[in-house]
């Protein structure tokens, strides 16, 4: 672990924000002597002006904000912006506003911009490094903070430009605030041309780093793409919380190499041990570095882009490199560790269970089905001791087995110590459950089932073990056994539920799996058009993909 101290200097212009409101509410706000960690104002038609602190949210006055105070601000402030911006010139302080159907101003958020020296020391060895870094975060979280000082820092040395769509990194008015440094600033007349300015800054002004804050449209995604081919070191920063959200985000997937299903041939399937259809990262990266900050003095970094999102699609993520800063300004590096990869698995295990179609049941969400260990036997018909269980107290569900061993689904239940009554027609029944192979024939029986809502379950094979799973996930037991199954099986799963609903199925439900996986299955479907929705409670929450 590496240990390295760094100097904090923060320097703001809070007398030139407080100066434009109405003077009673200038008082309130100075009397209550937060200058130090106040964040914001709140200005509202018809309510009391109140602050925002680091640590509360007050009421400064007790008197409702009018008309006239609202235009008291705006009006010395002078025009906003598309984006419903103004600010200040000559500082880093942003007022937006909130306007009514007529397009009038009803609320104002005035935030206090500070420019903070002396936090750079956390991320400096990763921009020294001369590669294209995305800082991604929430709001209010220090991405522009760093930003802004990573900007003054290379212009030291090289060629810097910022693209300021709102005016945050470098201030309002037409000189830069002095926080950038050296850097050149190029200011965007509108948000929706920011990805034409951030190409014209590289036509036209020969920069070896281009500073872009906020990416979230796709075209900006392209422009910065077309930045970093042309060999220019790219920083810029994106809403997010982790690297994996920013995969599955298609607008902006493609700064981290953007994902698509591909189809593998029978000899490279075999090679690798999966399934034909695979989730794989659809080109070099934009940024080489991502840096995730959980909080202002907490980030996750990883240093090789490609490698984590390869090994997040293989489902063994990488532990990324985690640097924290102490009360002292101390700074703290701790290498990640990337955990052992996984062995292949051969197709003798067989494949994943495929998708099911079928209404939430009324008594517990369905299970995942996992597939067998190699060389599983099928169980005999004979009995069991039963093991233990919580299933107590258990409303009696009455099963209508279709193409299932009615003595092994009654011993299955009676290992599990639950109440299950297997019936003899299906229109008695609360669950049918069946086998896949029936299933995919579309047999009247559950046609008919599927017509009347009555859930339908489907299993891989006629053993034992599937049936203590199917029933396991039907009363929900607690602690019930997984079997692993790999992520490449899941989303063959979700590209066959795909496929059946492009072909002409409703919708289809898939089997439950992981947020992690759920957000791929997600993913997929919205690249094929279609709609997909998550259903249930942990750990049985699984997707539904529909038509449009």
């Amino acid at each position: 672990m590496d240990v390295f101290m760094t100097r904090r200097e923060i320097t703001d212009d809070l007398d030139a924000l407080l100066s434009a409101l109405p003077k009673d509410i200038e008082r309130a706000v100075r009397e209550r002597n937060h200058s130090a960690d106040l964040l914001e104002v709140i200005l509202d038609l018809g309510r009391m002006p109140t602050v925002r602190t680091s640590s509360e949210e007050a009421v400064v006055l007790e008197r409702e904000i009018t008309h006239e105070d609202i235009a008291h601000v705006v009006q010395g402030l002078g025009d906003f912006d598309e984006d419903n911006r103004a600010g200040i010139e000559r500082t880093l302080h942003r007022i937006s506003g909130i306007r009514n159907r007529r397009g009038d101003v009803v609320g104002l958020t005035l935030r206090v911009g500070r420019a903070v020296f002396g936090t750079f020391d956390i991320i400096k060895d990763l921009i020294e490094d001369g590669k294209s870094l995305l800082l991604l975060g929430r709001p209010g979280v220090g991405k522009t903070t760093l930003l802004r000082e990573a900007a003054r820092y290379l212009a030291e040395g090289k060629r810097v430009v910022i693209v300021d769509t709102s005016n945050e990194i470098g201030g309002d008015g037409d000189v830069p605030h002095p926080a950038v440094g050296r850097a050149r600033r190029m200011q965007v007349a509108t948000p929706s041309r920011q990805h034409e300015v951030m190409i014209e800054a590289v036509e036209n002004h020969n920069p070896e780093v281009i500073v872009i804050d906020e990416i979230g449209r796709e075209l900006e995604a392209m422009a910065a793409r077309t930045i970093a081919e042309r060999g220019v070191q790219l920083i810029g920063t994106a809403h997010g919380n982790s690297l994996e959200n920013l995969m599955l985000n298609p607008t902006l997937s493609d700064l981290v190499g953007g994902i698509e299903s591909v189809t593998l041939s029978d000899e490279e399937a075999r090679r690798r041990g999966t399934q034909k259809t695979v989730l794989e990262r659809r080109s070099p990266p934009t940024f080489d570095v991502l840096v995730e900050i959980q909080h202002r003095n907490t980030l996750a970094v990883h240093r090789d882009v490609a490698a984590a999102v390869d090994a997040l699609l293989r489902g063994y993520p990488l532990s990324p490199e985690l640097r924290t800063r102490g009360e002292n300004g101390e700074v703290h590096i701790q290498a990640g560790m990337a955990p052992p990869r996984q062995p292949a698995r051969g197709n003798s295990n067989g494949g994943s269970s495929g998708p099911r179609r079928s209404e939430a049941p009324p008594i517990a969400p369905e299970q995942a089905y996992a597939r067998r260990p190699a060389g599983e036997q099928a169980e005999l018909d004979m009995e069991l001791p039963p093991r233990r269980s919580s299933a107590s107290n258990l409303k009696p569900v009455r099963i209508y087995p279709y193409g299932v061993a009615r003595n092994r689904l009654a011993n299955a239940a009676k290992r599990l110590g639950l109440p299950v009554v297997p019936v003899n027609e299906a229109g008695e029944a609360d669950v049918l459950v069946t086998l896949r192979s029936y299933y995919r024939k579309r047999q009247r029986a559950i046609v008919d089932a599927e017509q009347r809502g009555t859930p339908v379950y489907v299993l891989r094979a006629n053993t034992i073990t599937q049936m203590e799973r199917f029933l396991s996930g039907l009363f929900d037991l607690p602690g019930a056994a997984e079997e692993e199954v790999s992520v490449e099986d899941q989303m063959q799963s979700t590209q066959q539920a795909i496929n059946a609903v492009l072909n002409g199925e409703r919708w289809v439900e898939l089997a439950p799996a992981s947020s992690y996986v759920r957000r791929l299955q997600h993913a997929l479907a919205q690249q094929s058009n279609l709609v997909s929705h998550s259903y249930g409670k942990e750990p049985n929450r699984r997707v539904r993909i529909f038509r449009e």
